[in-house]
């Protein structure tokens, strides 16, 4: 099956940064958006955001990390990608507290052509659950002036040394710094988005997020009874299963599409 026909109102191309080659799918115009999906891969409950960004005036970029582009979350094959060695890459840290995922550079190489290719002020990301860090990481690229951090799951907050890993985000200091610094310097605002009680994104991570960021964090909790029904027992996923088309996941949603307008200078 062509599970990638979802994606037939994108162009599909490609980016290398010298050391990663990945597939990316495309479409819109004005500023540019990486939104980067979340496990299992990119999945169809992730274009309708990606579709509204668009229909925003900017874009959007949504980059191949892993899975089957296309494929629905609920495939049974989908769960091979998250137990079969996604945890163990080298692209990604998925344990360690205290370091970003090596597959930033790639992201801060495409924010760079990106904005060169795309204008406007410079360029949104968001990340979503086991990538949802990724867009903090990003802000030591010049280019990134909007990052957002949807459900951020890593480190996994399980195994041994659960309770450390709770509260750690996966970003080193010297990226925390710069997102401190730019925002002393530029204004630069970090959103962070998740549900309450979600396990894979606890209390004390947002209150890291919070104590390390200061003002330059926006936190958007979200009551779990907003939440559009979906396949885990606790809602996780704020802008795609899990987002109701009204009430307060779709007030979140509209925020997070202003923010990139706001930030990116989209027209």
């Amino acid at each position: 099956m062509a599970y990638d026909a979802v994606l037939s109102s994108y162009e599909k191309t490609s980016f290398s940064d010298g050391r990663w080659t990945r597939d990316l799918y495309r479409k819109g115009s004005g500023p540019a958006v990486i939104i980067i999906h979340e496990m299992p891969g990119l999945h169809p409950g992730i274009l309708p955001f990606a579709d509204r960004v668009a229909e925003a005036g900017m874009t959007v970029f949504l980059p191949v990390l892993f899975g089957v582009p296309g494929r629905p979350a609920g495939h049974p094959a989908s769960l091979l990608t998250m137990i079969s060695g996604m945890c163990v890459r080298f692209e990604f840290n998925a344990w360690r507290s205290g370091k970003s995922s090596p597959i930033a550079d790639w992201l801060r190489a495409l924010a760079a052509k990106a904005h060169a290719e795309c204008g406007g002020k410079g360029v949104g990301a968001v990340g979503m659950c086991f990538t949802g860090g990724f867009a903090l990481a990003m802000v030591t690229e010049p280019a990134v002036v909007a990052p957002v951090l949807s459900q951020p799951s890593l480190p996994l907050p399980m195994g041994p040394g659960k309770a450390k890993r709770e509260g750690a985000i996966d970003a080193s200091p010297a990226e925390i710094a710069c997102a401190r610094r730019r925002h002393a310097e530029e204004g630069l605002t970090v959103l962070g988005l998740r549900f309450r009680g979600d396990p894979f994104v606890q209390d004390a991570r947002f209150e890291t997020l919070k104590r390390e960021l200061g003002e330059a964090f926006e936190a958007i909790e979200l009551d779990p009874q907003d939440a559009a029904p979906g396949p885990m027992a606790h809602p996780h996923s704020v802008l795609t299963v899990n987002l109701a088309e009204e009430g307060p996941t779709k007030a979140a949603e509209q925020r997070v599409i202003a923010f990139f307008r706001e930030r990116t200078g989209a027209k």
